[in-house]
């Protein structure tokens, strides 16, 4: 057996930026959504909880503890030091701790999680921005003239917002993508501004910094003050791209600007809970107190406030997009059509079909609800669940790693598991349409790996060694099609039923058959190519082995190798299923983009092979 060339790499990620500039690319790629939580957090809390000094008090310190505890301690302390190649995310999570297991339970324990965790973030990926545009369009009413604006205008404009953002969503980000971190910048100089002229007002707000006012507050509602986490957690939604993010950064400009972030918000919230003392009339309390600070900036920061939440809005858009491809890449999802919007950065893509789901319920949960406040009925126990998850699984990797960080990450998951009880008071009032949501790429993600292994079983894959004895039988005729031909196999282990049935039993054999795999690592980037001549006779074997963040040019690798394929075989399954299970697998299957398609070889030269199977 010969090798020809080199293995071939890829490029890994692009090299992090210098320290400022990766700090201010931060605001825009990661912080916009948490940056925007001000806008409706105490909103949202004051609504309901009567802006008394105690409750005050009691309230900010929650807010103060949540973002310390939830934010720094679970993601930019204990998350982000965890990676592969410096990638995060929930698959990357999985991707570490099941090569620590030695239960098989375990692994398919981990691998449910990683499901739910995925399914969650997609669930969030829908509410984000449906109650960021619809709260920071609000502020509209606070312009002087404009007080009485029907609730269907603001709901108008927050939907073609909407739809405006989701159709540039195909031509990709890479070209604006620069000005969003100078935007969410000015944006939060304009919070801590905003904040620390309310907060001086009345400097005695500081002491809600102390952890006793908070534990008070709890203390004195009883549940009713436990039932008010659910809202408090609005302020902590988005701390989760700390990590989900990283691999676009690096974990140091993260971190770093993770503090400048922290203390921006935590100076507006304070100003806010002034503000809220003083003018416990005013709904809308960052609008109002900007207002009352600056009539003439309101307009100014209105206009700011909807571009941060629509910044907001495109990066949970863009996460969304990221965890879809890593689950399709990781076989956890079926193939879809996917799109590389920049020719720079490797993680920037779109999925139209992706695109376009959320986009419409996206529209769906803003027509069901009509007003922000009522969209935070439904918000929170994504995010409270994905963040338990996070932290359930840091503990198990700690455990196999580092025991002495076991600890933290188990009260960490505790203070997760309070926030998320406290959510279950939701349901009734709107909050299963998380559920709802999550529930859709969950049962497809289930029902498609059960489906995959069902399958490959029933198809009954011939071992590679019994295939070649019949193999060398049928090119020994002398009966050869002149010409290469192309097959794809999952390994060389292991020959699927349409080559046996193509070269076997139809006689069809080229003069050079080549089979190829593609492999994707538990490696985010890389990718290496290992290419084997006569491993039979006329029979070569071309392995591409990539991480599941890289994109595969297969042609482009093929040429490279001097390869020039006449025809491409590939299996197509006509799956016949009584069980609804197995039937709606069917389904997914014959919508879903077939592996051909997905690695975009040419239509020109392949030819479908139809195996008829049974499950």
């Amino acid at each position: 057996m010969g090798r020809m060339k080199k293995p071939l790499i890829t490029l890994e990620k692009v090299e992090p930026d210098s320290t400022w500039g990766g700090i201010v690319k931060a605001m825009g790629l990661v912080f916009g959504d948490i940056g925007t939580s001000p806008i409706y957090t105490l909103a949202v809390i004051f609504a309901l909880t009567k802006p008394t000094y105690d409750n005050v008090l009691g309230i900010l310190s929650l807010v103060i503890w949540t973002l310390s505890i939830l934010v720094t301690v679970e993601y930019a302390w204990l998350a982000t030091s965890l990676s592969h190649k410096g990638e995060g995310g929930a698959i990357v999570l999985r991707e570490i701790l099941v090569p620590l297991l030695k239960s098989g339970r375990a692994a398919a324990f981990v691998g449910i999680l990683t499901f739910i965790g995925v399914s969650l973030l997609i669930g969030d990926g829908v509410i984000t921005p449906a109650i960021s545009i619809l709260s920071a369009v609000e502020g509209i009413e606070i312009i002087p003239g404009m007080e009485g604006t029907g609730s269907h205008v603001l709901l108008t404009i927050a939907m073609c917002i909407t739809v405006i953002l989701f159709l540039f969503q195909s031509r990709g980000t890479d070209r604006i993508a620069w000005t969003f971190g100078p935007v969410m910048l000015i944006w939060f100089i304009a919070l801590a501004a905003s904040g620390l002229a309310s907060l001086l007002t009345m400097p005695e707000i500081v002491k809600a910094v102390s952890p006793w006012y908070a534990i008070k507050f709890l203390t004195d509602n009883g549940m009713a003050g436990f039932f008010v986490l659910s809202e408090v957690i609005l302020c902590a939604t988005g701390g989760e791209a700390l990590y989900a993010d990283m691999g676009h950064l690096g974990r140091k400009p993260i971190v770093h600007a993770w503090y400048f972030v922290c203390v921006a918000l935590m100076i507006n919230y304070l100003g806010q809970g002034v503000f809220a003392l003083q003018h416990p009339e005013v709904k809308i309390i960052i609008f109002g107190m900007v207002h009352h600070q600056a009539p003439l900036l309101y307009i100014p920061f209105l206009i700011l406030a909807i571009t941060a939440t629509v910044i907001a809005s495109q990066a949970m858009i863009s996460g969304v997009f990221s965890v879809v491809y890593q689950a399709i890449t990781t076989r956890a999802m079926p193939l879809m059509k996917i799109s590389f919007t920049s020719t720079a950065i490797q993680s920037q893509i779109y999925i139209g079909a992706v695109n376009w789901m959320l986009m419409l319920s996206v529209l769906l949960m803003m027509l069901i609800f009509q007003k922000s406040e009522n969209l935070a009925a439904a918000y929170g126990m994504a995010v409270t669940g994905s963040m338990t998850i996070t932290g359930i699984a840091m503990i198990m990797i700690f455990h196999h790693k580092a025991k002495w960080k076991v600890p933290i990450a188990a009260a960490v998951a505790v203070v997760n598991l309070c926030f998320l009880a406290s959510t279950f008071y939701k349901l009734p009032h709107g909050a299963y349409w998380s559920l709802v949501i999550a529930a859709f790429p969950l049962a497809i993600m289930l029902i498609w790996t059960q489906g995959q292994k069902r399958l490959y079983r029933r198809l009954m894959p011939l071992p590679f060694e019994t295939f070649l004895i019949s193999y060398e039988q049928v090119y020994g005729k002398g009966r050869t099609i002149p010409g290469t031909a192309l097959f794809f196999v999952r390994s060389l282990d292991f020959v699927s039923p349409y080559i046996a049935h193509c070269i076997l039993s139809s006689n069809i054999i080229y003069e050079r058959n080549i089979f190829t795999s593609i492999i994707r690592t538990d490696q985010p980037y890389g990718m290496k190519v290992d290419y084997r001549r006569d491993i039979g006779t006329g029979l070569d074997y071309f392995e591409i082995r990539a991480g599941y963040m890289t994109f595969v040019n297969v042609e482009a690798l093929l040429e490279h190798y001097g390869i020039k394929e006449k025809i491409i075989f590939y299996g197509v399954e006509d799956i016949i299923a009584k069980n609804p299970v197995w039937w709606i697998f069917s389904t997914i299957r014959k919508q879903s983009a077939n592996f051909v398609q997905f690695y975009k070889l040419p239509a020109s030269k392949l030819h479908g092979v139809v195996t008829r199977v049974e499950m």
